[in-house]
């Protein structure tokens, strides 16, 4: 067994959290070792662009469909969810919808880009609903943090549309790039719904179609330079492509590929860091966390190298460093400590796994509204997103799709097929027949609040092996009765945002019915996940209730942090990755602070 020359500190995971806090640890000096899992194929701009190629050849546009696993570092897959037979250990009563990317750069590859803020009141749903837990930190103390994160990964957004519900800006604050406009379809929908009221509970709310932060490169503001292409050739440093993605371009394909990195994603921030104090080795799947047992001191951490992707040879090394950083993922960051017979206080390691459970609302247009056209999505419905209703249901979010039926029903291709299939179409008809009907697709996607459940969890099982000899995921998920009635909540106001903009509502469930269901109230939802992935390290203010400290650092193993959005003690309904870049940032501060003494 190899051991390596010591670090400052040692990152597992060259996903955003531990790109960012990487390039924050560099630029103070000290010297950092990043074991990433899976291969480093999209640092380099022609292996970028063969991964693009590979999606376009895809017959299935999934979110894996670019960034196939290697055998060393397999990662779930949403089309596995049909028949069970994925990286996952599905134990139910529910599956678990979601999937993530081992690779350079990690799921920040294949995200969309929304980069909303958590609400004031997601930090406080014990206090303030009855529900839930509070967070160790308020949205005071994160909100510089939130700033410098924006700026860090380049977010595009007006403050004029995000000043709702509590969220507040310094006087003088704006985004570090405009939004990106809105579609058209955006501006025809919000047309009809900008002021429609909603009921919910005893709560009145006015719901307006709204630009969302969004990371994706669109006009800088002051002196800000957006970040485009990346290019890191080994040994020759990186290099940026001249004006290739420094603006987006309207692609339809945001999920699961950018085909310019106008799309932030991790590598852009690696590319940033100072190469000289940075070493990033990939195909290195961290396999045991080595502690003392006196002091309970993390020594060092095990990993398996491999040198071709496509088997499962390898040897076993060891990192050293003063600091450990687990970044890798949230189900990641639960199994290494499991597998290293790291339970945490009270075994709280791997349990309240949450998600967005989501849901699809589809109809036709009374008009032409620009359907199939990017990005995917520009705009969504917020004000539903808190409020004293989810005392009793979850909270919930609407994303306006631009890309039509695709999500939903496979359209265009599947409503090709029906035409002539089933309805014998051909020639000047059919064309007639797409022509009217394919640029009126409206879709919403319905992002649902979930609640942490110490039942819900991640665990392993020495059955259950990958080929490197590593424990698979072994997930324990049900959707409880909250997150269900706020499911059948958020149906309602899609119907009735149908109703009020003239649109016929299409959605059948059968039409998705390969998606996972559930049933309330005598009706059935068929779900996905979001890939919003929470809660299996979650934060606290004691060891009594929680794995890690405000600072994201274990409580057990003073020398080892836990972060991203593992880290979540509730999730509310934003997207996680601008707050776990937000935490990873203030966690950075923390190691410089620690680490330069």
């Amino acid at each position: 067994m190899n051991k390596d020359a010591a670090f400052d500190a040692v990152i597992v995971g060259a996903g955003v959290a531990g790109a960012l806090i990487a390039k924050r640890l560099t630029d103070a000096g000290l010297t950092v070792l990043v074991l990433e899992a899976g291969p480093g194929t999209s640092r380099g701009l022609d292996d970028y662009t063969r991964h693009l190629e590979r999606f376009y050849a895809a017959s299935a546009k999934s979110p894996e469909s670019p960034w196939p696993p290697a055998v060393g570092a397999p990662q779930p897959d949403t089309t596995a969810l049909r028949n069970n037979d994925g990286y996952f250990v599905q134990r139910g009563p529910n599956p678990y919808g979601s999937s993530y990317t081992r690779l350079w750069g990690g799921s920040t590859l294949h995200w969309l880009g929304v980069s909303l803020r958590m609400l004031p009141e997601d930090f406080r749903m014990r206090s303030l609903h009855g529900v839930g837990r509070d967070w160790p930190l308020d949205y005071t103390a994160l909100a510089p943090y939130y700033e410098r994160a924006e700026r860090e990964i380049g977010v595009s957004a007006d403050v004029a549309d995000q000043s709702y519900l509590g969220l507040t800006f310094p006087d003088g604050y704006d985004y570090p790039m405009q939004r990106v406009p809105p579609s058209y379809a955006d501006r025809v929908l919000g047309a009809a719904v900008d002021g429609m009221p909603v009921t919910l509970g005893d709560e009145e709310f006015a719901i307006r179609v709204r630009s969302y932060p969004a990371a994706r490169n669109s006009i800088p503001r002051g002196d800000y330079r957006p970040m485009g292409a990346v290019d890191i050739r080994t040994g020759d440093g990186p290099s940026i492509p001249p004006l290739q993605g420094e603006r987006c371009q309207g692609n339809t394909s945001c999920t699961p590929i950018c085909p310019v990195q106008a799309k932030y994603h991790a590598g852009k921030t690696l590319a940033q860091a100072d190469l000289r104090l940075l070493t990033v080795r990939v195909q290195a799947v961290a396999s045991k966390i080595l502690v003392d047992p006196a002091s309970g001191a993390v020594q060092g951490i095990e990993y398996k190298r491999y040198d071709d992707p496509d088997g499962a040879a390898h040897t076993t090394q060891v990192a050293t460093g003063r600091t450990y950083i687990l970044a890798a993922h949230a189900v990641e960051n639960a199994k290494l400590m499991l597998a290293s017979g790291l339970e945490g206080p009270r075994g709280q390691v791997g349990r309240t796994l949450m998600d967005h459970p989501a849901l699809y609302a589809w109809g036709l247009a009374p008009l032409d509204v620009g359907a199939y056209r990017g990005p995917q999505s520009t705009s969504g419905i917020e004000e539903l997103r808190g409020g004293a209703f989810r005392a009793r249901h979850a909270a919930f979010r609407f994303d306006v799709g631009n890309d039509g039926w695709r999500a939903s029903t496979g359209a265009p291709d599947t409503a090709v097929s029906d035409a002539v299939m089933t309805r014998n179409l051909f020639g000047p008809a059919l064309r007639a027949q797409l022509g009217a009907t394919l640029p009126r697709h409206v879709r919403l996607s319905l992002a649902v609040e979930q609640l942490p459940d110490p039942d819900n969890r991640v665990s392993i099982d020495p059955g259950y092996l990958d080929p490197l000899g590593n424990p698979r995921p072994v997930i324990d998920y049900r959707i409880d009765d909250y997150t269900l009635a706020g499911m059948a909540a958020a149906s309602e106001v899609a119907r009735a945002v149908f109703r009020r903009a003239g649109v016929a509502d299409c959605t059948d469930p059968s039409k998705g019915s390969w998606f996972p269901s559930v049933f309330y109230q005598g009706r059935e939802f068929h779900y996905h996940g979001m890939g919003h992935f929470a809660g299996t390290h979650a934060m606290g203010a004691d060891p009594a209730g929680s794995v890690i400290d405000a600072d994201q650092r274990a409580w057990e193993h003073r020398n080892l942090f836990l972060v991203g959005s593992g880290s979540f003690p509730t999730m509310g309904t934003s997207n996680p990755t601008l707050t776990l870049a937000a935490l990873a940032l203030r966690t950075a501060d923390r190691l410089v602070e620690s680490l330069a003494t």
